[in-house]
């Protein structure tokens, strides 16, 4: 499961931005390629279940909007790869997108995802056994 499709991109970025990006073959650019844009979701989605699944059981029942729009700053930051400059706005919402995530996976953020967040793991006791001392102070004695 995705958390955007093109469509999403299309209507956040535009569908000139996502030609721009994605048509590696035509000059100047005509097409988008589903393609590329596909893998920059894909990228998209496991960067999220990354960290999301640490708090919630994936796939989530619902995906909450906030994620659709986090899934597309993700992929969009993918599709400009090395070309986004580091003071750039795709470079500011990718690292904004990312810090949103890590708050999640810390619990400061909670997702309402229509589930239920997974049981903790359970605390148990740790039992050890060892065999019997070989050197104790009686048997040193004298040494």
């Amino acid at each position: 499961m995705s958390y955007a499709v093109k469509q999403d991109l299309i209507d956040r970025f535009g569908e000139k931005e996502l030609r721009e990006l994605t048509d590696r073959t035509n000059r100047p650019p005509t097409t988008i390629d589903d393609t590329v844009v596909g893998r920059a979701v894909n990228d998209a989605t496991a960067l999220i279940d990354g960290y999301i699944a640490k708090k919630y059981s994936l796939p989530l029942v619902t995906v909450p909007d906030i994620l659709v729009k986090v899934a597309a700053d993700l992929a969009r930051y993918f599709l400009h790869g090395k070309a986004a400059d580091k003071d750039s706005p795709v470079t500011a919402a990718y690292n904004q997108a990312v810090a949103w995530l890590k708050d999640v996976a810390k619990g400061l953020i909670e997702l309402d995802d229509g589930g239920e967040a997974p049981e903790p793991a359970g605390g148990g006791a740790i039992k050890t056994s060892a065999p019997n001392r070989v050197f104790t102070r009686d048997s040193l004695k004298g040494f």
